[in-house]
């Protein structure tokens, strides 16, 4: 039954169609909320019309690829979804990008057309241009982005073969009318670059908009809902998960150009917010604020990637009783699995999810690739309408992850119940080996989630000349609070396996400066290579 379901029978599965539904519906519903602006359904609408009308007088085909280089905002929002409604393909850009980064992104997506801020926060993305194609102060393409063909400007800095954001709307007199088929390819995502350089993933509008419904429904978000996420809209958990999960279910999204914990609460606050969007990272900052216990949050639910002890928190200090966990990844659309908010609270605490309808998952063994049974870990696959097409332009890397019968390589570990529920155990890459036993930074990481003086904590593998690998842990501490490395590791050896505590633990001020993800992700990878320098220059307990 399951290999037969098809998401059309649930929910519009075009962008298109999911905006005309909200309009048709609550036209009058605020879409979205930020700092630079908000509109209502309507108003969101019209100006997707415009916008449309203007991709289609600069030539904007079906399939075309256009990039969008900007902040949070109701923009973004609307060309998304003006892009998308002619069946071209939107390139989200990262805009912690620097010039390499950013010229990756465009040359290997072959984007024909860019919208750009031409300043975000610290970036001056018209000198990035100016070093990639010093055409751009003349006439494009230049051998620097062959592909590339126009440029829209938001902001003053406006280049001689560039146009700016007024003058290319004042050119969409004409009507253009949606083209869009569910199975076109709705968005090339660039993976966020924790394990490998970033390959573009390509998703269609069904696989989107149907994981985007389904994650919303299982969130609890029902119209006229305000759902907070500062998710950044150029990763798949802005995109699918507050855009197009708010769309489908007729939700206010109040979002912001960039997390700042104390701004999220205050927006929380000011705004009614009944959700929130995070992952164990963002979670932890908006807990261990000091604004924290003195906001008045009318939250009723989260979604969260995080651990039993973070999503607990959320629960019991920010009163969100339906919050939910979700698994997922940017090659599935994101969302694979995700407990629900009518389902038991200890249910949902422990992270134990059930794949998206019509999502099937299997446990392979990492060794010797033979399907595992209920309770064993191995590497999760995933096979159903939300896996990718592919990666863009990468064919070898295509099979590698991709088999010829639908089934997705997932690279991480987690292991199935007996009711087919997932539990998601950390990358694959990731697990420590300590002589002969395997270590999940995960569940070390939970352990120390859950002692009192400990804001945020992240584990990573270092070498060992006797076990291998060792476990090393990098801790904040919470606003205030003093607590020795001794102390803390000494509470986790009473609750964890010899072989699983810390060999080292070093005390941080935080993790920015030694790697994170625009997604507020830790970055492992940095993390292990900062660890094994300091081991390098000193003795560390």
């Amino acid at each position: 039954m399951e290999e037969n379901f098809d998401p059309a029978d649930a929910c519009p599965v075009t962008t298109d169609a999911v905006l005309r539904r909200a309009v048709a519906i609550g036209p009058d519903l605020e879409a979205v909320v930020s700092p630079s602006g908000r509109c209502t359904y309507a108003a969101l609408a019209a100006e997707v019309d415009r916008i449309r009308a203007a991709l289609a007088a600069a030539g904007v085909r079906r399939g075309d690829h256009i990039a969008i280089c900007l902040g949070n905002g109701p923009r973004w929002v609307a060309l998304f979804l003006a892009i998308g409604s002619l069946g071209a393909v939107t390139v989200p850009v990262n805009t912690r990008f620097l010039t390499e980064e950013f010229a990756y992104a465009l040359r290997q997506s072959r984007a024909t057309m860019l919208f750009v801020a031409d300043r975000f926060l610290k970036a001056d993305f018209i000198a990035m241009l100016r070093n990639i194609c010093p055409a751009v102060d003349s006439a494009l393409p230049d051998p620097g982005l062959p592909d590339l063909r126009e440029v829209v400007i938001i902001g003053d800095d406006v280049p001689a073969a560039g146009r700016s954001w007024p003058d290319f709307l004042a050119h969409s007199a004409e009507p253009a009318e949606p083209v869009c088929e569910p199975d076109d390819v709705l968005l090339i995502q660039y993976t966020s670059g924790t394990t490998a350089y970033p390959k573009g993933v390509l998703l269609t509008h069904r696989s989107m908009c149907a994981d985007a419904f389904f994650s919303g429904l299982r969130l609890g978000l029902r119209a006229g809902d305000r759902f907070h996420s500062a998710r950044p809209f150029f990763h798949v958990a802005g995109s699918a998960l507050s855009i197009l999960s708010s769309l489908q279910h007729l939700v206010t999204l109040v979002t912001m150009e960039r997390f700042e914990a104390g701004e999220a609460l205050r927006l929380m606050e000011a705004e009614r917010c009944t959700h929130f969007s995070g992952n164990d990272t963002i979670a932890l900052m908006l807990l261990g604020h000091p604004d924290a216990t003195r906001r008045k949050l009318a939250l009723r639910g989260a979604w969260l990637a995080a651990s039993p002890a973070i999503v607990r928190r959320v629960i019991d200090e920010f009163g969100a009783a339906e919050a939910v966990v979700a698994y997922g990844l940017s090659e599935a659309s994101p969302n694979v699995a995700q407990s629900a908010w009518w389902e038991e609270q200890q249910i949902r605490v422990s992270g134990r999810m059930l794949p998206q309808p019509g999502v099937t998952v299997r446990i392979r063994d990492v060794e010797t690739g033979r399907n595992l049974g209920p309770g064993e870990v191995g590497e999760i696959l995933v096979r159903g309408w939300n896996v990718m097409r592919g990666y863009f332009g990468m064919p070898e890397e295509t099979t590698a992850t991709l088999s010829p019968d639908g089934w997705l390589s997932t690279g991480d570990l987690g292991k199935l119940g007996t009711d087919r529920r997932l539990e998601f155990l950390g990358r694959a890459k990731e697990v420590i080996r300590v002589g002969g036993e395997n270590v999940s930074p995960t569940e070390v990481e939970d352990v120390l989630h859950r002692h009192p003086q400990v804001r945020q904590a992240a584990v990573v593998g270092v070498p060992d000349a006797r076990l291998l690998e060792v476990p090393f842990a990098f801790v904040v501490v919470a606003e205030g609070a003093q607590a020795e490395a001794e102390e803390i590791l000494s509470w986790v050896g009473s609750r964890l396996a010899g072989f699983k505590v810390p060999r080292y633990l070093r005390i941080v001020d935080g993790f920015e400066s030694i790697g994170m993800t625009a997604s507020s992700k830790v970055r492992k990878r940095s993390l292990a290579e900062h660890a094994e320098r300091l081991l390098a220059g000193e003795t560390l307990r």
